[in-house]
């Protein structure tokens, strides 16, 4: 018997009615009976007695309906373990912000199989109250009312210099060595909220930039305005100073920190992955303190 026939059967004995059962399949009433036709002459005894009042089932009609219903149940359950289970499987699309930490970016694909997105801290979280994203790094602070989160990194930002400028021989700088240099900052939009924490917080510790120059994200882009910018200074956390790119990294006394969250939303149907997966990059995370050391001389 096919499964077909036999939920066609389970409509017609629970509507008692061939005309309203074809409705709620989506077929003709002229195909439907044509089906159970099909299916009392393959099993060799009629199901339904054709009355005015519609279809009643017949003995043989009963005993097949307490096995079909329990053939259909155990069918339909195989096919919702089979799509959970490809659901699992499916690839979370993680939004990024553009500068998040590069240990945390590859944890995302020790932690789960993930479609990882380029995307700004509006576009995220847009993104994720739409359904178009199951995650998104970010970096705070950042509006993420109604939505799960987790902090999954925090580092304190230090003075990020080209070798050649006049601070990359100290050991540390305090904001007073700050005056008279440039900022090299970001696109507010990226993350407008971090944007301007961190220039709130400059302002708090007395010190004004003599300018805010907007520069990339990329850090490719930043190590070569740093080299070329003469007195030009970055607020970027240790991690974002790499080997062999020319640039040195000063601790800041009193500098601000960056924070970086995966967030999601708990409505969804995969707000327990993203759970695990926050909880995975919180493991991986350096251990404190990592960024009190100056990096990039010699």
């Amino acid at each position: 018997m096919e499964l077909r026939r036999l939920r066609y059967f389970r409509a017609v004995a629970e509507e008692a009615n061939l005309t309203r059962a074809a409705e709620w399949l989506g077929i003709r009433a002229t195909s439907l009976s044509s089906q159970i036709i099909a299916l009392e002459r393959e099993l060799g005894a009629a199901l339904f007695r054709r009355t005015p009042a519609g279809m009643e089932l017949t003995t043989a009609g009963r005993a097949l309906l307490a096995h079909a219903t329990g053939v259909l149940e155990a069918a339909e359950s195989a096919e919702r373990a089979v799509r959970d289970a490809a659901d699992e499987e499916r690839a979370l699309r993680i939004g990024v912000t553009p500068g998040s930490p590069p240990w945390a970016v590859r944890a995302l694909w020790r932690g789960a199989t993930v479609e990882a997105r380029d995307l700004s801290v509006a576009r995220q979280l847009t993104s994720l109250r739409a359904g178009e994203l199951d995650g998104g790094l970010l970096v705070l602070p950042a509006d993420t009312s109604g939505l799960g989160s987790a902090l999954v990194s925090e580092a304190r930002l230090g003075v990020l210099v080209s070798r050649d400028h006049p601070l990359a021989a100290r050991p540390r700088a305090s904001w007073a060595d700050l005056d008279g240099q440039e900022l090299l900052w970001f696109d507010r939009r990226l993350a407008p909220g971090y944007h301007e924490a961190v220039l709130s917080a400059c302002r708090q510790a007395g010190w004004r930039p003599v300018r805010v120059r907007e520069g990339a994200a990329r850090h490719g882009l930043l190590a070569a305005e740093l080299s070329h910018g003469g007195a030009l200074v970055a607020l970027r956390p240790r991690w974002d100073m790499r080997e062999g790119d020319g640039l040195t990294w000063l601790p800041l006394s009193g500098g601000p920190s960056v924070r970086h969250a995966l967030v999601w939303d708990p409505a969804r149907e995969h707000a327990g992955r993203l759970r695990d997966l926050a909880a995975h990059l919180a493991r991986e995370a350096p251990p404190h303190g990592h960024e009190e050391t100056p990096r990039g001389r010699g």
